[in-house]
């Protein structure tokens, strides 16, 4: 089996109405840094492309100055991106990558499974990651009252967080605060007049077959309160933030394990977890140590749906450390947390039995 992974990278691009997606989009399409981008939108009326990039418009695609494209969804999004692909192989259309915009409402997760559960689609594409951009003004309140908005923090791999100019600096930290208790492992960058480096918005997902052992133990580790905050003219947060109803609806909880796992211990964990659960969980993913394997792999879930997990080839010596992240909605946190027990039980009684019988 070849380490390099030749399917085509997506990114899922979500966030609330007026978040700053638009604009997001017209400065990936004009940044020659992105490569040729393949962007597939709702409506183009709705995208509000900027038509000084335009170069030609024809049927359902638009071609860009960039080299870039926009495909506008008609009806089934899997039928849309299939005929897309169908157009790339046969020469009429180039392009290295896929971008999918949200509606504003949108739940990320049937978005994410469609590209699992459809055959042709999961050979040929891989979720690069998932990207949501947050309206530091309005942001707040959306996320007291529209729940919608709160998963699509929670189901991030970035939080772009936009119109921070909007708001004063104490305001702007408190509210990333409040989006760092809601996802504790997504990376939080802030936008400078809608734009964001391209380098930053790809490679998220560390689901892939030729993924470097650090980013994908970047994509699971917990991100770290940036020491230099103060310095870049953030003040000091004196207080909690300011949480709605909304947000104990979610849960993060990460669990590590330093020794191997028994194969059949942690599939009746997993089992058992999704067979209870599963509608709400809304991402698990992990790095596994499983009992007399070398390597590990990485796996990755939306609720019931699930990725093929990947062995990781590349991995420092040593190391055969299980760090595993649920993500789950409406699922109280001792719950989760009674979970990662009975496995960690499970784990220790086995070692039991193995010291006693040598």
């Amino acid at each position: 089996m070849t380490n390099t992974d030749h399917r085509l990278p997506v990114t899922l691009l979500t966030g609330f109405l007026g978040a700053g997606k638009t604009t997001l989009l017209n400065s990936l399409l004009k940044d020659s840094a992105a490569g040729r981008v393949a962007v597939v939108v709702n409506e183009f009326g709705e995208a509000g492309l900027d038509h000084d990039l335009i170069e030609t418009s024809q049927d359902d695609i638009v071609l860009m100055q960039s080299g870039c494209l926009c495909c506008s969804i008609r009806g089934d999004l899997a039928q849309t991106i299939g005929d897309l692909l169908a157009r790339r192989k046969s020469g009429n259309v180039a392009f290295d990558r896929l971008v999918i915009e949200t509606t504003g409402l949108a739940n990320p997760a049937p978005i994410l499974q469609t590209m699992l559960v459809d055959p042709a689609l999961a050979e040929t594409l891989r979720m690069d990651g998932v990207v949501t951009i947050v309206d530091a003004a309005a942001g707040p309140a959306t996320l007291d009252v529209q729940f919608e908005a709160v998963s699509q923090i929670a189901m991030a791999d970035l939080i772009v967080l936009s119109k921070v100019d909007l708001v004063s600096k104490p305001k702007a930290k408190s509210f990333q605060d409040r989006l760092r208790k809601l996802n504790q492992t997504a990376r939080i960058v802030q936008a400078t007049q809608g734009k964001v480096p391209v380098k930053a918005l790809f490679g998220l997902n560390g689901l892939r077959r030729d993924v470097a052992a650090a980013q994908a133990l970047d994509w699971l580790t917990p991100a770290k309160a940036d020491p230099l905050a103060n310095l870049s003219g953030f003040a000091p947060s004196t207080k909690e933030p300011a949480f709605s109803p909304h947000d104990p609806r979610i849960q993060s909880v990460s669990m590590v394990f330093e020794e191997p796992l028994k194969d059949a211990a942690f599939d009746l964990w997993l089992d058992t977890l999704i067979a209870l659960k599963g509608p709400d969980i809304l991402r698990v993913k992990g790095i596994v140590f499983l009992e007399e394997i070398d390597q590990p792999f990485v796996f990755h879930g939306v609720q019931h749906i699930f990725d093929p997990p990947i062995q990781l080839s590349d991995w420092p010596a040593g190391d055969q450390t299980s760090r595993i992240v649920v993500i789950a909605k409406d699922v109280a946190r001792a719950e989760l947390q009674r979970s990662f027990d009975m496995l960690r039980a499970t784990q220790i009684s086995h070692n039991t039995q193995s010291e006693t019988m040598a």
